[in-house]
């Protein structure tokens, strides 16, 4: 029997990938390369529910290059994929499913409603980020801070 508890025990991945490689997605190596370093540091679990959000412009490549089961949310404008997950975390009643929520992005867009979900819930806030996008206010308002090895330039040499 499916209970709440079991339900509460999951884990929410939020990935705002066109954070990672540093911009917007053309090549489907830039979506292997940074799958490989977020699952690297996120160590995938069978029962993650995982959320991609970028740009519409890279929805295609995106959505068709990353190996596994997803669910793709994308929107224009430069905060678009940004304010895709902010709408998950804000009318999704994360707190209320999932014990732990990891957030692949370093935008400080996602600061309140991190520490609001924390302190309402007490749902566990993990941020990866490359250690040189991230910033101040969203590394305070999570649990942890994991850094992923990501060159974005690397991504583009390898095309």
């Amino acid at each position: 029997m499916y209970t709440l508890t079991e339900a509460r025990n999951r884990r929410l991945v939020l990935v705002d990938i066109e954070n990672i490689v540093g911009g917007g997605i053309s090549m489907a190596t830039q979506v292997r390369a940074a799958q490989t370093a977020i699952e690297m540091v996120v160590s995938p679990r069978a029962d993650d529910q995982l959320v991609l959000a970028c740009g519409r412009f890279s929805v295609g490549i995106v959505g068709f290059e990353w190996a596994g089961p997803h669910r793709l949310r994308f929107r224009s404008g430069v905060d678009g994929a940004d304010l895709e997950l902010l709408d998950v975390l804000e009318t999704e009643h994360v707190g209320e499913r999932f014990a732990e929520v990891v957030l692949v992005s370093g935008d400080g867009i996602f600061a309140g409603t991190i520490s609001r979900l924390a302190m309402t819930s007490g749902t566990e806030v993990t941020v990866v980020t490359r250690p040189d996008a991230c910033s101040r206010r969203l590394r305070m308002a999570a649990k942890s801070v994991l850094h992923i090895d990501f060159d974005p330039s690397a991504s583009m040499e390898a095309a």
